[in-house]
């Protein structure tokens, strides 16, 4: 099997690509991640997605690398990690009785070529109305502060939404599986074989 690297030094995408039980490495790539000025959400998703991937592509040359990278949007505003307690809290409370829309950007680089399959997949929140007291318990006891939208859906974030749509649950976390699967069927790559 090729070698397989996830460009992300994300735990919560190491765990994730981990339920698939194939052999890969975990490299953190070094790219900047600033949205251009007045780009869409899932166009930054997606171009940072790629610029992961193939950030790595010359240190790797044999390897099959996966990129990924989310973006959250409410009403039309990007929300990032939020860093510090404040932000989170700002974020969510701003988020309360809205639906956030998740737009995570996914590439698949062959570093032999230098091709590459991008795409992103969008999944969306509708978030309870929350009194500030839930927002601030919440931060306080989950601490999510290295999450787009300042919550962890795979913990206590649940609590916080009142519907979730979208076609794969852990794109929500940051890796969308089902789509992945597809890209390394490509390359001959299946969880099940």
């Amino acid at each position: 099997m090729r070698r397989l690297i996830l460009a992300s030094s994300s735990p919560y995408r190491r765990q994730l690509l981990e339920k698939l039980r194939i052999p890969f490495e975990c490299q953190a790539p070094r790219i900047d991640e600033q949205p251009l000025p007045g780009e869409p959400a899932s166009e930054l998703a997606s171009r940072l997605a790629t610029e992961k991937a193939l950030a790595l592509a010359n240190d790797h040359p044999d390897a099959l690398i996966i990129g990924s990278d989310q973006v959250a949007e409410c009403n039309g505003t990007l929300l990032g990690k939020p860093g510090n307690t404040e932000n989170a809290i700002d974020q969510l409370s701003r988020s309360a009785g809205q639906t956030v829309n998740f737009h995570t950007g996914l590439c698949l680089a062959d570093a032999r070529d230098g091709s590459h399959h991008t795409l992103c997949e969008i999944f969306s929140v509708r978030f309870r109305p929350l009194s500030a007291s839930e927002i601030r318990r919440y931060v306080e006891l989950e601490k999510p502060l290295d999450c787009a939208g300042s919550f962890k859906s795979e913990g206590l974030g649940i609590a916080l939404f009142e519907k979730m749509e979208g076609s794969d649950p852990n794109s929500l976390v940051g890796l969308p599986l089902i789509r992945l699967i597809d890209l390394l069927k490509r390359y001959d790559i299946s969880p099940l074989q």
